[in-house]
């Protein structure tokens, strides 16, 4: 259910704000300040759907955004600057759980605080709803599942999504330890 009342575009559709970064919901102004971050192919190198930088491949990424009714743009405060998206979905409300994913940041953005930000602002807006989170990952996606993994997050599956190989990681509420 994505119409204007679903609950995933209720409960995670919100402004979240940090020390370092707002997130707040995508907008269809947002095209090009996203694209000039994703237009980097080395971003999508170790992404199932590596092409992404291309600009029609990108197009169709940031409609999925658009239509999902939880993806959230990234802002650097003291910038102001556009450095990468993420989104919630498949909120379960019956399960407690949803999904976090279709995360990128700018490069220059990598290896530091601003994932761990990024995220830790997402989860904990998220326990406010659920009891578990998950993360799809591309199974080859090192550095992701890397990043994930010093979240405290659990690899949990393995499956094919869209014929490519996907990990699930899970954070539970209950063992959550925000940084």
């Amino acid at each position: 259910m994505n119409d204007a009342t679903s609950p995933l575009q209720r409960e995670f559709q919100v402004p979240l704000l940090g020390l370092t970064l707002l997130l707040r919901p995508v907008e269809q102004a947002d095209f090009e300040a996203l694209y000039a971050c994703a237009s980097d192919p080395l971003i999508w190198e170790q992404h199932p759907q590596s092409t992404r930088y291309q600009r029609d491949v990108f197009q169709g990424f940031f409609d999925g955004a658009i239509a999902s009714k939880g993806a959230l743009v990234v802002i650097e405060r003291a910038s102001g600057d556009v450095i990468g998206s993420s989104r919630y979905y498949d909120f379960d409300e019956s399960r407690s759980q949803v999904t976090i994913g279709y995360t990128f940041l700018a490069r220059r953005f990598w290896g530091g605080a601003v994932n761990r930000e990024m995220k830790g602002l997402m989860l904990r807006h998220a326990f406010q709803f659920v009891e578990h989170v998950h993360f799809e990952i591309g199974a080859n996606n090192r550095r992701s599942r890397r990043a994930i993994e010093k979240l405290g997050a659990t690899l949990v599956d393995e499956q094919t999504l869209d014929g490519n190989a996907h990990v699930v990681y899970r954070i539970d509420k209950s063992s959550y330890a925000p940084a």
